[in-house]
């Protein structure tokens, strides 16, 4: 029994192992014009594939290149778009740089780092307040995502004058929000209990009318 373990590897596999056998018989004929045209028929046969890319701009493009590619880059057949280069398609893509950011608190993120800076920045003094309260109410909530029980207010204002590097001013009479409402927020889900009440009463009518 022949298993496709043991056969030649697919290189492009979406195409099936009939579109691969064509192809490499297109290498078998002597003729140029003769397998040109032959090119043309396999190209008709992969569009067949997928119809409804047929609009997608310079889709018998990528077919072409597909065809190339599928042969090895070995045949010689008159193609209407310039050849992929096989360099180009093996060549390795550029390493990404990866952040060097160290975060003091990570339970906090880089966000928070942000958003102190942006507080030493401000010179407004009502905008300063209320990114102050903006940004500690934040590490509260950051702080019991990581830590369900509560956290002190004071753990708080400790960590937000590490942050800024001193002694941040707090605005005066300032308190943090709840750690019950800042859980609630982030564990609050849409519900559709409305929808589904509204789609029941309309299945009850449905049913009395007829």
């Amino acid at each position: 029994m022949d298993y496709n373990s043991q056969r030649k590897k697919l290189i492009l596999p979406e195409y099936g192992r009939n579109i691969q056998i064509m192809i490499d018989h297109l290498a078998t004929i002597e003729d140029r014009d003769e397998r040109t045209r032959a090119a043309r028929t396999i190209i008709s046969v992969m569009g067949n594939l997928y119809p409804h890319l047929r609009d997608v701009p310079d889709f018998r493009h990528k077919l072409w290149d597909h065809l190339m590619i599928m042969s090895n880059f070995t045949l010689d057949i008159d193609s209407p778009y310039p050849l992929p280069d096989k360099a180009i398609l093996e060549e390795k893509p550029e390493r990404l740089p990866y952040s060097k950011h160290r975060i003091k608190y990570k339970h906090y993120g880089l966000l928070t780092e942000k958003l102190i800076e942006k507080i030493k920045e401000t010179e407004d003094p009502e905008i300063k307040r209320v990114l102050t309260v903006l940004t500690a109410n934040h590490m509260k909530k950051s702080f019991l995502t990581w830590n369900k029980d509560s956290v002190e207010d004071e753990q708080i204002y400790c960590d937000i004058n590490t942050l800024y590097g001193g002694n941040i001013e707090m605005p005066e009479g300032m308190t943090l929000s709840h750690s019950k409402d800042l859980l609630q927020k982030t564990n609050k889900k849409p519900s559709n209990n409305n929808n589904n009440n509204r789609q029941q009463k309309n299945r009850k009518f449905n049913y009395k009318k007829h």
